[in-house]
């Protein structure tokens, strides 16, 4: 351990400090220990990819002192990166015609009820007229892309690439498979491209996605599509805890923004939302 180089101020400082005491206090570097540069991580893990680092390395990545010229480096080349993503999904996505985002977890088994629900509402919505667009991954993901393609009708999947989760299913149709790094790109595409949105049980993935809709639509910034939300027994007591606490405890939000979500038990009643929203508009999802 070594002394912090002292200024004439600390000194000062630690004169009055250790008045009497006839010694002067040593102080931790807190640099002892901190990794300098890029090069020193990359030693450190024997050359391995940054996004191959544990816990403990990310953190320290995270501290690094970078020089100028690796900001530079790093940081331009991450806003291509970010920028290829957006446009390839611009590109695959633009005349995709109209379609609904099912959301849900990547862990749910061919067996599980919601598995066999996912699928039934897909191939209803296909039949209906619409595309299914999913995240590309197994699970609920998987169910909606099989039930898409065993009706013929088009499949997406907004593919994320994960350590250990995420690969994407059999069901997507070639040339609708898009594979990303981002999960803010993803998002823009799984909105963007969607005129309606149904969220099977899942996890802060799955969160996070219906929270993203649930808020552009409460401000405005996407058109007010129908949010068909599927399990009643997995869904009620977020929604319990987000009129008790949310709305009347708290007032952080409007009671109108409580009807921007419907809460279903089945498949017919999920796609019923989503036919009716678009003939009270006189619409047809063949616009």
């Amino acid at each position: 351990m070594s002394k912090l180089k002292k200024t004439s101020r600390t000194k000062a400082a630690d004169q009055v400090l250790n008045a009497g005491s006839g010694q002067t206090i040593v102080q931790p570097n807190v640099n002892d220990n901190k990794v300098k540069t890029i090069s020193d991580i990359r030693e450190q893990t024997h050359g391995e990819r940054t996004v191959q680092l544990d816990d403990e390395q990310r953190i320290r990545k995270a501290f690094v002192d970078k020089d100028w010229n690796e900001i530079k480096i790093a940081d331009s080349w991450q806003i291509f990166k970010v920028m290829a993503e957006f446009v390839e999904g611009f590109e695959k996505m633009t005349k995709i015609g109209p379609c609904v985002s099912i959301f849900g977890s990547a862990r749910t088994k061919p067996d599980n009820p919601y598995y066999q629900m996912a699928e039934e509402i897909a191939a209803k919505l296909v039949r209906h007229g619409y595309g299914v667009i999913t995240g590309g991954g197994p699970g609920i993901m998987e169910a909606g892309n099989k039930g898409a393609h065993s009706e013929g009708g088009k499949s997406v999947g907004l593919n994320i690439e994960l350590p250990f989760e995420q690969f994407h299913n059999a069901y997507i149709d070639p040339d609708k498979v898009i594979n990303f790094d981002y999960f803010f790109v993803r998002k823009v595409m799984f909105v963007k491209y969607a005129q309606g949105f149904i969220g099977m049980p899942g996890g802060f993935g799955t969160l996070d996605e219906l929270f993203e809709a649930i808020t552009l639509i409460q401000t405005k910034k996407i058109g007010r599509f129908p949010i068909v939300l599927v399990g009643t027994r997995y869904w009620q007591g977020m929604f319990d805890w987000i009129q008790q606490v949310m709305l009347e405890d708290e007032h952080n939000i409007s009671p109108e923004d409580m009807n921007l979500v419907q809460l279903v038990d089945d498949a017919e009643s999920a796609v019923k939302i989503i036919d009716d929203f678009y003939s009270k508009y006189l619409l047809s999802p063949n616009f």
